[in-house]
């Protein structure tokens, strides 16, 4: 049971980014994202280290090192990008400017609570950091996350037993198996093909209900 990979994630997560759209990308599976974007819309990416028109990896021999985004990545910038201080991206985020916040997940809740964060391990990230201002800044927050650990265990619950980013904030949550909404529960947009809603459910540790269009989620490579 793998669905999607770990690209395929961001493939899909891209192809629901409206045009016109400010999103900060979060450390980890979400800085894959914007390659995906179709051709015909203008995303504008803001890193929280003080970035904000971010465009794809340099290219080899161009590489600027003192472009990097909030995971420590090479990066380019799009013509128009800035380039701000720590405090002001902050400001964009506490104030309520960005439309849409991807982060990663640990664990998700049935009620939209976020738990991304640990403090061990040296490639870990250290503590709760910017994510806990996204969650409450930004006015959509999507997770890109596997449905489950490594050993097969659920991520999605009906409590998270990790401690809390924040609750109540994620609005959508993007796995290798589903598309999944959080509005009054847990609403299952699509689904990998191939599973069934039951062998969904089995893996999930928070009660699902489909949505009256759930369609598959399929990759267009």
């Amino acid at each position: 049971m793998t669905g999607l990979s770990r690209e395929q994630i961001s493939w899909r997560v891209a192809q629901d980014l409206p045009d016109g759209a400010y999103v900060n990308l979060g450390i980890g599976l979400p800085t894959s994202v914007p390659p995906f974007v179709p051709p015909d819309r203008e995303v504008v990416f803001q890193s929280e280290n003080g970035l904000l028109g971010v465009g794809p990896a340099p290219a080899p021999g161009t590489e600027d090192p003192e472009l990097v985004n909030a995971s420590k990545q090479l990066v380019t910038l799009l013509p128009g990008a800035s380039i701000c201080s720590h405090s002001d991206s902050f400001l964009m985020i506490r104030g309520g400017h960005l439309d849409i916040a991807l982060l990663g997940a640990y664990q998700v809740s049935a009620q939209g609570d976020l738990a991304n964060w640990l403090t061990e391990g040296d490639n870990k990230a250290p503590g709760v950091g910017g994510a806990m201002d996204l969650a409450v800044g930004a006015k959509q927050i999507w997770t890109l996350m596997e449905h489950t650990t490594k050993s097969g265990e659920p991520r999605i619950l009906e409590r998270c037993s990790y401690a809390l980013t924040a609750p109540r904030c994620v609005t959508r949550i993007y796995t290798n198996l589903a598309v999944i909404e959080v509005a009054d529960g847990l609403q299952v947009r699509e689904i990998a093909e191939g599973l069934d809603f039951a062998a969904l459910q089995r893996v999930t540790g928070a009660k699902l209900r489909p949505a009256p269009d759930c369609r598959p989620l399929r990759f267009v490579a």
